[in-house]
């Protein structure tokens, strides 16, 4: 075991090295220890209450990693997607993948709170959500990495942006390719990031489709045992009506708290809960994704180096630096 976690620190630190070395590439001047001199205790106050939430709530870990995901996609990661409707501001919030369905917000707005007592207007939103993103796949047993900071937040926000950009829980997977690459993510990233639905829940809504049009094609093996159907019964019992449609199920019924490799064991199962999670191998025609979804089955290091990898590149989308922007004093709203 000791063995394993030394490869696997050793794999990470050469992720950090080659981020370095690349971090023209990935879109944007931001570096490690950007707050050392003017908010030294930045890191340590998100990462202490992040955990405070996720004790409180250990579902709010995977809320707080799908809140990068859904910032990152709409505009770049600029903390948008925290902004209330407000004057000319339509929030995201309201838009059709985030209404009623993100959280986190209130974290969120506690730890700033936090920060601004401490260091005011130092610490951006954006570089808050990334910190808490980075930390909540630690506590929930996931890899741990160096973030890069210096982020700015946006002036703006876009809802149509948001019902665009964000992947519907059925897209398919041409969808899926094509829709990351607008966010100059390739498909390793999409396969590598797809396994953050390790963690976390959907509601009964997000996978009805999934239940009531079965597709034997979801498996790569013959469904001797009826595991698939099997699966499919579950679910079905959880969601039996349309008076069941915010009841929530873990995306990984094998080990839903937890950040591990279980979700590609149960895409080769086809026990992924979400259309858009199955596709990854039921519509991959040439064999390539599954290839990769094999990989991360049987060998969890190299999915955790992977993962590290393209959140690192996806905290780079369309960021905002040096005089762009702004440093909010709330992360709700724009400053006066």
């Amino acid at each position: 075991m000791e063995i394993k976690l030394m490869k696997l620190w050793v794999s990470l630190v050469v992720v950090s090295a080659i981020a370095t070395s690349a971090l023209g590439e990935f879109g944007g001047p931001l570096v490690k220890g950007f707050y050392k001199e003017s908010c030294p205790l930045a890191e340590e106050i998100v990462k202490h209450n992040v955990e405070v939430a996720v004790l409180k709530d250990p579902r709010m870990a995977a809320s707080l990693l799908r809140l990068q995901f859904h910032d990152c996609f709409v505009l770049g990661c600029d903390a948008s997607v925290l902004l209330d409707t407000h004057g000319d501001i339509l929030s995201e919030k309201q838009a059709t993948p985030n209404v009623n369905s993100l959280r986190g917000f209130e974290v969120i707005d506690y730890i700033k709170y936090i920060l601004e007592e401490a260091c005011p207007l130092t610490v951006s939103c954006s570089d808050i959500i990334t910190m808490a993103a980075r930390d909540s796949v630690f506590l929930r047993g996931g890899p741990w990495w160096e973030v890069y900071l210096g982020r700015r937040d946006s002036l703006k926000a876009s809802f149509a942006g948001a019902n665009q950009y964000i992947p519907a829980p059925n897209t398919s997977l041409e969808g899926l390719i094509i829709n990351f690459k607008q966010q100059g993510l390739d498909i390793q990233d999409l396969i590598a990031l797809s396994g953050a639905h390790t963690i976390g829940k959907a509601r009964c809504l997000s996978f009805k489709q999934r239940i009531v049009q079965p597709n034997m094609l979801q498996t790569f093996y013959v469904d001797e045992f009826k595991r698939h159907s099997t699966f499919r019964r579950i679910l079905r019992s959880q969601c039996k009506d349309s008076s069941r449609d915010n009841e929530l199920s873990p995306l990984d019924l094998q080990t839903p708290a937890y950040f591990d490799n279980h979700y590609y064991i149960n895409l080769l199962k086809g026990r992924g809960l979400l259309i858009s999670d199955n596709v990854l191998v039921s519509e991959d025609h040439e064999g390539e994704i599954f290839k990769k979804v094999w990989d991360y089955a049987v060998d969890q290091d190299l999915f955790f180096v992977d993962f590290v990898e393209s959140m690192l590149k996806m905290g780079n989308i369309n960021v905002l630096t040096g005089i762009e922007g702004e440093i909010r004093e709330s992360c709700r709203f724009v400053n006066v």
